[in-house]
């Protein structure tokens, strides 16, 4: 597994897969890398390059752990592109790793060919979803048989009353079969500390990455699952005005990994606006 030298000189892992023209696809968690797999076949149209973020997979555990901060994060992505010898790359990252794609496209969007956010957190950008939209979107599974547990833990959670976060896995899948089980149970991040210092106090500055996405010209995709409580269509589109041109696509049927709920209708749109 080839790796390359953060700015603090941590050694970071990456993996390749696919061919053609390169993206760097940044994972959520932060968590191993491996769950993105080849985004559901997305490796047959372009070349795959699957960095594992600082203290996760086979990357190393830095020295100076504050460096898990997500805006440091930036800096080994940047890193990254350097490493490759990219003049602009094209950057994907799903979940908890568009907050640092969206960091990276307000302060390198000149190092940008094109941007692609699946399944968007909004931290970076200071958009709250609130109870009532989770709640709704929620709603829309009411006929699953594993709805009734899963809607009151969501409710006791949004009310500060529970955290019962195993209950509401279901709402994160298009599909709550065999298989969305199995890819749940293994892709639970390992470094806990990593996971909460993502966050951390200066992880973020909503107000100045929105002022610098005004002027990013980055053609943007967000693409989001119909059923995504975590990153719910009506937020993403909210998200989608920040950027001068960014398109939105809400995928049918689909939760927060919509290259697994289904791939074929994922990597048409997805490499169609990568082309």
């Amino acid at each position: 597994m080839p790796t390359f030298s953060a700015p603090d000189g941590t050694r970071l892992a990456y993996r390749v897969t696919g061919d053609g023209d390169p993206v760097v696809c940044l994972p959520g968690g932060p968590a191993d890398s491996r769950y993105l797999a080849d985004l559901g076949g997305l490796s047959a149209h372009r070349q795959l390059i699957i960095p594992d973020l600082r203290g996760t997979g086979r990357s190393a555990v830095p020295e100076d752990t504050s460096t898990y901060r997500c805006d440091h994060l930036v800096d080994d992505v940047e890193a990254l592109r350097e490493h490759l010898a990219l003049p602009r790359m094209d950057l994907l990252g799903h979940s908890a790793g568009t907050n640092i794609a969206t960091q990276y496209a307000a302060r390198h969007p000149k190092n940008l060919g094109k941007l692609a956010l699946i399944g968007p957190s909004l931290r970076a950008v200071g958009i709250e979803v609130s109870a009532r939209t989770r709640r709704d979107l929620a709603r829309l599974r009411e006929h699953e048989p594993w709805f009734p547990r899963a809607y009151a833990a969501l409710e006791a959670i949004s009310e500060g009353t529970g955290s019962d976060w195993e209950a509401v896995a279901p709402f994160f899948w298009g599909r709550w079969d065999a298989a969305a089980r199995r890819l749940h149970a293994s892709g639970r991040p390992e470094n806990q500390e990593a996971v909460a210092l993502f966050a951390a106090k200066g992880a973020f500055d909503p107000q100045t990455t929105r002022a610098a996405l005004v002027a990013c010209e980055t053609p943007v995709l967000l693409l989001t699952g119909e059923f995504d409580v975590n990153s719910p269509p009506r937020s993403a589109a909210e998200f989608a005005t920040l950027f001068p041109d960014a398109r939105l696509v809400v995928q049918p049927g689909a939760g927060h990994y919509p290259w697994v709920d289904d791939s074929e209708r994922f990597v048409a749109a997805t490499a169609a606006f990568l082309r």
